[in-house]
């Protein structure tokens, strides 16, 4: 009991993410295929991995039912840059 009470006080919080301090490269072309039923095309990105940016190619999404995606992007923030995952939204 008692260690359920101590659990359920525990509150878990997002990381911040973290700055990069050189800018993304400009993002590469991807030819999206052609639209398949049941499922939304996330466009690649670069990701910032061990101090270096590495192209993440473009993949399927299951559609989700009454939401839209909100693409992910880089945003200029203080001296550097983060990236701001994609997200459903209603």
């Amino acid at each position: 009991m008692l260690l359920s009470a101590s659990l359920s006080a525990c509150v878990v919080a997002e990381p911040e993410p973290a700055v990069v301090r050189t800018a993304p490269p400009a993002p590469r072309v991807e030819v999206a295929p052609p639209p398949r039923t049941g499922y939304v095309w996330v466009a690649g990105h670069w990701r910032w991995e061990h101090g270096a940016y590495v192209w993440e190619p473009g993949h399927w999404q299951a559609e989700r039912i009454g939401y839209h995606w909100v693409p992910g992007h880089w945003a200029a923030r203080g001296p550097g840059w983060v990236w701001v995952e994609g997200h459903w939204a209603p």
